[in-house]
């Protein structure tokens, strides 16, 4: 098996290289291998390199910002995307597209199922939902949520950071939802991939979180580990409190249950892979 990994300075991108199956040949592109607002360049690499299979861990994240650069956005996380599809439907290959729960708008009172009704209600999650239909109806498009790893850029790191810097945090705890550890994602990409799924699944950690829930973990769990000196306080405040460019959806929880009982694994807990991911920083220096 052939692979090509977009994004793959990402913190999702370097885990799908460091954990595809041993008899799969993966190349990773970098943003400076291949430019994602150059069409023509992206179904040439496509030809030339005839992958079986195409892993689309490249997005346009910045969430706040899309809302002046939507334009942008949607070259990436949507035209991009239709350019892949097209191209390996020419040349035999498949398209796997990781996708996200800010193409729901929160107002679900169970967890979102991947036959649910989309609603962005941000430039974001709109360039995102634009990008599954750009995927068509044979590609395996992944949801997920919160995803983070040793080494990256995330939530997790930025709230080990402020912890050492400051007296106090104030953090969101009316969004609801799950965090992902990256690695974990892409053991699911991989397995849903070797199944030969298409279309829509869910997978994100087990467990449900606010991000004020999210934050005492990781203060809790980085204490045990040894990556913080002292505790501090850690305050929810309402999303009003903390108002953003964008709407986020106040529950964005997923139901991955599609996905486990096709692999035949039940995620672990979100916390459970917090602690390792601590561990992975740590020896990270």
């Amino acid at each position: 098996m052939k692979v090509l990994v977009t994004g793959a300075q990402g913190q999702l991108g370097r885990a799908l290289v460091a954990r595809a199956p041993a008899d799969w040949t993966v190349e990773g592109l970098a943003r400076d291998d291949l430019d994602l607002t150059d069409i023509a360049a992206v179904q040439a690499r496509i030809h030339r390199d005839r992958p079986d299979l195409l892993v689309n861990a490249a997005a346009y994240t910045a969430v706040d910002k899309a809302e002046t650069e939507e334009a942008l956005a949607l070259a990436i996380n949507a035209t991009a995307v239709g350019a892949m599809a097209e191209a390996l439907s020419e040349t035999g290959g498949r398209l796997v597209h990781v996708s996200t729960d800010f193409v729901f708008d929160g107002s679900s009172p169970r967890a979102y199922r991947p036959g649910d009704r989309r609603n962005p209600i941000s430039a974001y999650g709109r360039t995102k939902a634009a990008g599954e239909d750009a995927a068509g109806p044979e590609a395996l498009i992944v949801r997920t949520a919160w995803v983070y790893a040793a080494g990256g850029a995330n939530f997790v790191r930025t709230m080990l950071r402020l912890m050492r810097e400051r007296e106090e945090l104030r953090v969101v705890a009316d969004q609801i939802g799950a965090p992902t550890w990256a690695p974990g994602l892409a053991s699911v990409l991989f397995g849903l991939a070797a199944k030969g799924a298409s279309g829509i699944y869910h997978h994100s950690d087990a467990g449900v979180a606010s991000w004020y829930d999210f934050a005492v973990a990781i203060q809790e769990e980085a204490m045990t580990a040894g990556l913080l000196d002292r505790p501090i306080p850690i305050v929810p405040i309402a999303t009003r409190d903390y108002p953003t460019p964008a709407a986020r959806p106040a529950f964005s929880l997923l139901d991955s249950s599609a996905t486990s009982d096709l692999l035949g694994v039940r995620p672990a807990h979100w916390r459970a892979n917090l602690r390792t991911m601590l561990q992975e920083e740590k020896a990270l220096g």
